[in-house]
Formats: C-alpha cells, sequence, structure tokens
C-alpha cells in the first residue's frame, strides 16, 4: 500500500473520531504530514480526504494557497519593480500574510463553514521562503471553528515539523498524522 494511501487511512481513522467542544484553536489543527516527493500524489488523492471526512459526517473546504503569491504579487501596484528588484520582497512580505488572511476570511464566509467541517490547506509548500507556515497556521486556526487539516509536506519528529525537510522546525500543538504512525 502506498505512503499516500496509508495516511489517509490514518486521516479517516482520526477524523471519525467525535471531537472535543473545548479544545483551544491550536489543537483543533490537524497535520498530515508526507514527504515532499510525494505531492503530486497527494494532489491526486486530495479527493479520498473529502471522502473520509463526509464519511464521518464531517463538512469539507479546501483552501488553496498553491497559486496565491503569484496572484497577489502581480496585483501589486509596483510589481514590475518587485520583479526587477526582488531583494525589496521582505519589506511587502507581511502584506501577503494579510492578504492570506483576507482570503481566508473570505473564503470561510462564503462557504458558511461551522463547528462540524474541516477546512483542508493545501499549498503550504509556496510559502517556503516567503512566509513561516506557523505564521500562516496561528492566524488561520482562530477562524476555523471545526478542524484545519494542513496537507503539509516535510517531516515530523519529536514535536517538530520541518517544511520540505528545511532546518528551520517548530514544535506546535498540532494534532499529527503520517503514513508511518497514527494519531
Amino acid at each position: 500500500m502506498s505512503k499516500i494511501k496509508r495516511l489517509i487511512q490514518s486521516y479517516s481513522k482520526y477524523v471519525a473520531v467525535p471531537w472535543r467542544d473545548d479544545a483551544a484553536a491550536a489543537q483543533r489543527v490537524i497535520f498530515c504530514v508526507y514527504h515532499e516527493s510525494e505531492e503530486l500524489r497527494l494532489r491526486a488523492k486530495v479527493d479520498e480526504f473529502e471522502i473520509a471526512t463526509r464519511a464521518a459526517n464531517h463538512g469539507w473546504a479546501l483552501f488553496d494557497l498553491t497559486d496565491s503569491f503569484a496572484h497577489w504579487l502581480g496585483s501589486q501596484r509596483y510589481a514590475e519593480s518587485y520583479f526587477r528588484k526582488p531583494n525589496l520582497l521582505p519589506t511587502l512580505l507581511p502584506k501577503y500574510l494579510s492578504h492570506i488572511e483576507a482570503e481566508f476570511d473570505i473564503f470561510v464566509q462564503d462557504r458558511n463553514i461551522g463547528e462540524n467541517s474541516v477546512v483542508a490547506l493545501q499549498g503550504v509548500a509556496t510559502l517556503f521562503g516567503f512566509l513561516k507556515v506557523r505564521e500562516v497556521v496561528d492566524k488561520l486556526a482562530p477562524k476555523v471553528k471545526g478542524r484545519l487539516l494542513v496537507l503539509f509536506p516535510g517531516s515530523y519528529e519529536d514535536n517538530n515539523y520541518r517544511l520540505l525537510d528545511g532546518y528551520d522546525g517548530w514544535n506546535y500543538l498540532a494534532v499529527p498524522i503520517t503514513a508511518d504512525k497514527e494519531f
């Protein structure tokens, strides 16, 4: 059985367990961790996460960050300047986080996402080098009353998450689900 299939099975078992109503925002976050080389396989099977979620009688919504940076930067007034001088980007990046947060607010409101829903966050690898996943999760998690599922290409070991196996890891209270270990 493939690693992605095992990851989906582990997620299915977790999402079927009754949810606590009193969990803090950080405790309502689920990280499905997979090796970055499995990204295309996971994207091809993301519908199976939805099927598992709906089978457990929960709602489902997928928020994709994959193209968000390109669309956001291209819409900036001085985009051409940033393309010519990318070293100026760090001054603009805090606005990118605000943009993601605003887009997420609209997404959650438009879909009327409630306490019994899972919002899956896909495309977090595209944040690498621009924003920290932790910053984004910290902003988005309180906006989801149900569960925030982060499809995370990287590694998890000893309560430490590393995006794309980069050296910059962090601890987080989220529930880790991997292909090798169930929750």
